[in-house]
């Protein structure tokens, strides 16, 4: 008896709905072929037969909610299926190559049953898998490895590390046993659901393993489908076309062997038709550009270290920023004497009844929704020649982290109180700092604070987070002398930086923003009373 669960949906979703069952209870299954579909948020998700048998039992029906790991289905074996009796309906096996894996998988297949009677039960391997990497990530890096070939390994031990464009995952052991082989070394870049490296179960030999791996070979070496009408498209992506009046020939479909899927529907109806273009050129900039001559002795006193994924990707976004957009910053400065003296207050108060320290970034934040309101462009993008207003701030927080910037987001800003803000922002800090976003929480923004002052910055000029179109620079609080009713004084200063989008936000939206900020920072009861 085998069971049939629901495989890992990614780090943010925990649930999803049993969309369609493409088999019956009773009929046969082969290896690999589809079963059942699930739906999340995101994305639709299908579940494979990891054996050839019956398929037994549903346990979750179609509309049920289920979480991870839930049991979904039973299939029993060939032998025991037989041996029940009974007239089983056959199923025609579909022509379809074996879809990605899941992160966990036996080799298990008829070339291994063969040799069960010659190897025991505990000799089988397990694939060690590249897991979900997030819905626009389709590769990472193998950053290091924490076990090496022929070490013992327990069931979740942490085996090795992987590199994304955003962050850094880590690749729990699905079994216990022996590391008998690495398949990816460090710094090489593997696709999701890529072999990393296979675990033997308490030190027995991998009798079946050869004959599982060439059946393996095999079936990744077939051809995938011989013709488009081959392909059966997800029934939740047929009636969409249905209603919405899509043809087959305008939706491109990204499932196996081309199979559309339901959100694939979704992008043709978001995105509207592109026209032919011409062979594009890659830019000058893109050519490798030679480096000068470096003197012998000063060679050698060199070090050269691989960029990493992160680091390429900041570069890579940064520099895309500053060519697509028609970049500007204006600045002000804030006098922070009534925020600091609300923040002496309160702050006692404040921690002991939300369990949360009281910072800056809560007061920063309110008042940058406050001034997006007055000022909507300022939280809207350019798509293509539309300009998308977002009735929402998903503020995102630029946060600097030993590996590179992050900028994690806290969604629905204009709806949390001071507790919740900080709240989120604590935590959100500490899973960047220890590696632990997922890319779910860094997308999505609608605008981003940056905070260089707690780096000592008394000025700079941030550079925008595209498709975003402001971040307000936040920088050092420093005494300056002020005249404050004809009488110079002392008082606690920062300078503030807005960087917008020239071709969205006019000079005018900018500076208003800025002062809409300045004055609710300066006198925090105009938050309060919405002025």
């Amino acid at each position: 008896m085998v069971d049939i669960r629901v495989p890992t949906l990614g780090e943010s979703v925990t649930e999803a709905t049993v969309a369609t069952w493409f088999k019956k209870e009773g009929e046969e299954v082969q290896q690999d072929e589809m079963l059942c579909e699930l739906e999340t948020d995101k994305v639709t998700v299908e579940v494979p037969a990891p054996s050839a048998g019956v398929l037994s039992e549903i346990i979750a029906k179609e509309g049920e909610t289920v979480g991870v790991d839930a049991l979904l289905a039973t299939i029993e074996d060939g032998a025991g299926a037989g041996a029940n009796g009974g007239a089983r309906k056959a199923a025609k096996p579909k022509t379809q190559a074996p879809e990605a894996p899941s992160p966990v998988r036996e080799h298990a297949g008829a070339e291994a049953d063969e040799s069960e009677e010659s190897a025991p039960a505990n000799a089988r391997s397990v694939d060690v898998r590249v897991p979900t990497l997030g819905e626009s990530v389709s590769e990472a890096t193998v950053s290091t490895w924490f076990k090496q070939v022929g070490d013992a390994v327990t069931q979740d031990e942490m085996l090795c590390e992987l590199e994304t464009d955003k962050v850094s995952v880590e690749v729990p052991a699905p079994a216990s046993g022996t590391l008998s082989e690495i398949k990816a070394e460090a710094g090489t870049t593997v696709a999701a659901g890529a072999v990393l490296a296979c675990i033997s179960g308490g030190g027995a030999t991998r009798a079946a393993a050869p004959k599982a791996e060439k059946a393996a070979a095999e079936r990744a070496e077939a051809p995938a489908a011989t013709a488009r009408g081959d392909v059966e498209d997800a029934p939740s992506a047929k009636k969409m076309m249905a209603d919405k009046g899509v043809s087959r020939d305008q939706v491109e479909g990204t499932g196996r062997d081309g199979r559309v899927m339901k959100e694939d529907v979704m992008k043709a109806l978001t995105q509207p038709p592109k026209p032919s273009e011409p062979a594009k050129v890659p830019p000058p900039e893109a050519a490798a550009i030679p480096r000068a001559p470096v003197a012998a002795e000063d060679a050698a006193r060199e070090e050269r270290v691989k960029m990493t994924r992160l680091r390429q990707t900041i570069a890579r976004r940064l520099k895309e920023a500053q060519n697509s957009a028609a970049m500007l910053t204006t600045y002000n400065e804030v006098d922070m004497t009534g925020v600091m003296e609300l923040r002496n207050t309160f702050k006692d108060q404040f921690e002991k009844k939300h369990g949360v320290k009281l910072g800056f970034m809560s007061f920063f934040t309110k008042a940058c929704c406050h001034a997006l309101k007055e000022v909507p462009e300022v939280n809207a993008e350019i798509d293509g020649t539309d300009i998308v207003y977002k009735h929402f701030v998903h503020m995102g927080v630029a946060v600097g982290t030993p590996t590179g910037l992050v900028v994690p987001v806290v969604r629905n800003a204009d709806q949390m109180s001071f507790a919740d803000i900080e709240k989120k922002i604590a935590e959100l800090g500490l899973r960047a700092r220890d590696g632990k976003l997922s890319m779910a929480e860094m997308q999505g923004g609608t605008f981003t604070i940056s905070n260089g002052g707690v780096y000592g910055s008394l000025m700079s000029s941030p550079i925008l987070n595209p498709p975003q179109s402001g971040i307000l620079g936040m920088h050092k609080i420093q005494q300056r002398p002020m005249v404050m009713n004809g009488q110079i004084v002392a008082r606690p200063m920062m300078y503030l930086a807005l960087s917008y989008d020239h071709r969205v936000v006019d000079g005018k939206g900018a500076v208003t923003f800025l002062v809409r900020v300045k004055e609710a920072l300066e006198d925090p009861r105009r938050l309060l009373m919405d002025l």
